[in-house]
Parts: C-alpha cells; sequence; structure tokens
C-alpha cells in the first residue's frame, strides 16, 4: 500500500467485497454458465468502482495512486495474458493434429464393467490434462461416460463423482488450464514450478479417489461396449489415427523436464503440432478452412473456433476447439479481475482485510487452513472460481511473504481450495454447469466426488506434516 494512503476500517473495506457478491448473484440468477461471457467481468468493474469511489471521497486517496497500481498489476500479468493465447493454439492445433483423438481412441478401449468409475475418472483425468478443461471434458467425454454408465446399472451419482474427479485432477495439473495458469499468476509463480509442487498434494488425493472408485465398482457387471465404439470408428474415420503423434506430448515433456520457459514451451508443442497436422491431416484442415488451402486451415486451427463432422454429436462437441479466439473472454475476465484486485490494495483494503485474518494466523498449519477456508468461503459467496483464486491470492500473498514462505505454497492451496470446490456449490457457476451437463443435481454427486472433497483436507494435511514446505526467514511479527 502506499504511503499517501490511509488504512480503512475492515468494516468499510469489506464493502467493495460485498457489493461485488450482490452484483455476481444477480448476474449469476440472469445469465446462469454464461456469465463469464461478460456479467462477471462488468460486476468486477462495479466492485472496482466502488472502491475507487471510497477511497477517493471518504479517504482523500489520489487517483495516481490507482493508476500506477493499475498499471503495474497488468503489467506482471502481460506474460501470462501471452500464454493464454498460445494455450488456444495449443488446444486447436493438439486436436486437429490427431495428438488428443488418437489418445481417446486407445484410452477408451481399457473399460471393462468392474473397473468403469477407475476407467472413466482416469479417462476424464487424461483428457482434461491435454485439453486443459474440465467443463469440455465434462461435456464431452464425460457425458458419454454417464451413458456408458446407465447401460452397466452404474449409481448416475457415483459415475458423475468418478467424472469429475477426474475432470478436475487433469485441469489442476495441466499447463493449459486457465485456473492453473491464473493461480501461478496471481501469486507470482512460474507455471511449471507450480504444477511441479501440486503433485505432491494433488496426486495422493486422486490416488485415494480411485482406491474408492476401485472397490465400489468391483460389484458392476454386464457390458456396454456401442458408445465406446461409436467414439472409436467416429475417430478412426475421420482422423488418422497413429502413435507417432504423441511424439508432440513427449517432445513438451522433454521441455518441460528441462524447465524451458512455458510461453516457448507451449508455443514450440504448437508449432510442432501444426506439422504434424500438415503431414497426417490435411484432410481435416481442408475442412477447416473450407477449401483445399492448408495454410488457412491452419491459421483457423491456431486463432479461430474449428468444427469437425464425425457423424457423433457428442464426438462433434468433444472435438471442436476456440484457438486463440476461445481465450479472449478467460483474458478478459483476468484484466477485470486483477483490476479490482489492484484497486483494493492501492486503496490499503486488502491490507486491512488482511490485518484481521492474520490476527488468526499462528503456525504453518492455521496459515494454509485459513487460506483454505478462505478460497471455500469465495467461492460460496462469489459463485466463480476464477474470482475466488484472485481474492484469494491478493489477500494472502503478504502474509505468506512475510512469514517467509514460497509462493508456491499459496498457489498451491489456493488451487487446492478454490479450484476443486467450486464445482461442489449449486449457485457457483462450475456447480450450476456440471449439474447441467450431465443431468446430476449438484447435491446428488457431491459426495461422490472425492478428489474435490479431499483436497482442501489433503492441503492441510502437507501443511502439517510439514513435507516441502521451505520458510526463507524466521517470521517477523
Amino acid at each position: 500500500m502506499n504511503q499517501d494512503t490511509k488504512t480503512p476500517h475492515p468494516l468499510v473495506a469489506i464493502i467493495p467485497v460485498v457489493i461485488l457478491i450482490i452484483f455476481l448473484a444477480i448476474v449469476i440468477s440472469l445469465f446462469g454458465s454464461d456469465s463469464l461471457s461478460g456479467g462477471s467481468q462488468i460486476a468486477l468493474l462495479m466492485g472496482m468502482a466502488v472502491c475507487v469511489s471510497i477511497s477517493m471521497t471518504v479517504y482523500r486517496t489520489p487517483w495516481r495512486i490507482f493508476e500506477q497500481q493499475i498499471k503495474k498489476t497488468l503489467g506482471e500479468v502481460s506474460i501470462t495474458l501471452l500464454i493464454l493465447l498460445c494455450v488456444g493454439m495449443l488446444s486447436g492445433s493438439w486436436m486437429i493434429s490427431g495428438i488428443v483423438p488418437t489418445l481417446i481412441y486407445y484410452g477408451v478401449q481399457i473399460m471393462s464393467p468392474q473397473f468403469f468409475l477407475v476407467s472413466a475418472s482416469v479417462i476424464c483425468a487424461l483428457v482434461s490434462l491435454l485439453s486443459g478443461s474440465s467443463w469440455t471434458t465434462i461435456a464431452t467425454i464425460g457425458v458419454a461416460l454417464l451413458g456408458i454408465g446407465h447401460a452397466l446399472d452404474v449409481s448416475e451419482a457415483w459415475t458423475a463423482g468418478a467424472i469429475i474427479s477426474g475432470a478436475y485432477f487433469g485441469d489442476k495439473l495441466s499447463p493449459l488450464s486457465d485456473t492453473t495458469i491464473l493461480a501461478s499468476s496471481a501469486t507470482g509463480t512460474d507455471l511449471f514450478v507450480h504444477i511441479r509442487y501440486m503433485m505432491l498434494t494433488t496426486i495422493p488425493t486422486f490416488l485415494i479417489a480411485l482406491v474408492i472408485f476401485f472397490i465400489a465398482g468391483l460389484g458392476n457387471g454386464g457390458a456396454a461396449e456401442l458408445q465406446v465404439e461409436q467414439y472409436t470408428e467416429g475417430l478412426s474415420r475421420t482422423f488418422h489415427i497413429s502413435l507417432w503423434t504423441l511424439l508432440v506430448p513427449l517432445f513438451t515433456g522433454v521441455l518441460i523436464a528441462r524447465r524451458i520457459p512455458s510461453l516457448i514451451v507451449l508455443f514450440s508443442s504448437s508449432i510442432m503440432a501444426g506439422i504434424v497436422a500438415l503431414i497426417l491431416q490435411p484432410h481435416i484442415l481442408c475442412e477447416v478452412a473450407g477449401n483445399d488451402n492448408l495454410t488457412r486451415g491452419l491459421a483457423m486451427t491456431y486463432y479461430g473456433a474449428t468444427a469437425i463432422d464425425t457423424g457423433n454429436a457428442s464426438l462433434n462437441e468433444l472435438i471442436s476447439t476456440g484457438g486463440m479466439a476461445g481465450m479472449l473472454n478467460t483474458i478478459w475476465l483476468i484484466l477485470c479481475a486483477m483490476c479490482f484486485g489492484a484497486v483494493m490494495v492501492a486503496s490499503g483494503m486488502i491490507e486491512s482485510l488482511t490485518r484481521v485474518i492474520v490476527c488468526w494466523v499462528r503456525h504453518r498449519v492455521s496459515l494454509v487452513s485459513s487460506t483454505v477456508g478462505t478460497g471455500i468461503f469465495l467461492n460460496l459467496t462469489t459463485g466463480d472460481q476464477f474470482i475466488s483464486i484472485v481474492l484469494t491470492a491478493d489477500i494472502f500473498k503478504k502474509v505468506y511473504q512475510d512469514q517467509g514462505y514460497e509462493t508456491r505454497l499459496l498457489s498451491r492451496t489456493c488451487e487446492d481450495a478454490a479450484t476443486v470446490t467450486s464445482v461442489l456449490i449449486p449457485w457457483n457457476t462450475c456447480g450450476m454447469t456440471q449439474a447441467t451437463v450431465l443431468g446430476v443435481p449438484t447435491l446428488t454427486y457431491l459426495p461422490y466426488c472425492f478428489f474435490n472433497m479431499l483436497s482442501p483436507l489433503m492441503s492441510i494435511i502437507v501443511a502439517a506434516i510439514g513435507w516441502r514446505i521451505n520458510r526463507r526467514k524466521p517470521y517477523v511479527g
């Protein structure tokens, strides 16, 4: 906070947050899952306006303080915005080149009745990891798996829980995921450092969930191969399915292992996938272009929406992509969220709220527990995981710094709390969307989303153990 700014009272500092919550409630009630297409951004700007108005009129905070903080904050996320555009390139090129279709083709064939729940969770995890989107995974392959579950006489609540658990596991660990990118950027943590550190809590939690799904699925019997056959036939008829396409993920993995900057990794992988598309899928590029111009087809794959007809409606939805254009709503949301966070910081309101929270922080476990509780509370009150991540990071960033903990601990805890619990809340955009897509009420599938429920607890348990949690300097109270 700038020295020209007086710290507001906590009851005053909470006003912009309350106003934001009210506007978000209105937006969500009016637009539902479409609120991210503009409504949530407007709500953030309104909250920002309230914060600035109170500070300038009551505390005489000069406008230049806000302007400087906004410039600083947006400058810090500029690389993140470029990464998101590269993510759009990558998602389109990996799909059209046949990389993701090849993995889906072989992945759906591993299912059996007894291992259906485990298979469903693993397949959704794989697709989400590759696509970076839990929403797309659930709306496409998830819907297909739910239908197979019905044929196998598996409870739809169990099936939905397995699908959501897998999808959110993959989403958390994917470098293509917007929430993963947002959590790392909001806390100032390198993307791949963030992902590697999340593995310490995320992988054990997912393994526990898989054990539960394995035990629950042992009593299943029968067979339902029709949907799987439709997917494999549709994919093989549309794409040139080849294991050669997997050289690109291998190449990407090597770059990640060598700790190459994420922007370079994503861009290089996109270019490699584009080359594979030109070699193995020229007919797909022609379909995207609407003519025989392969260059046009590749360019449209990178920057625009693509839709391929496989003869299967659900499969068509699965392999459709948005390219760089599909990232624009997320970029808009990040810009608005960062502006809201910037004025809250510049006004001293974040510091005021943080002081209240810090009063309850006495040690490592209480710090992580407070972060987890805040993330879940913001999911409940703001109705959106993106806003929850940004606000949690803003509130605790200085606390973690003052106590000497690495930013990766904060970024991981934000994801363990805010990202995965959003789908468990009926009025959250994630909860509403998945309940609508799967046709299973949020409170019906909630008890079976083991990964999502256990992740916040695992974060606290690991903090209590102190596993790989480093402290750079003694706490200065």
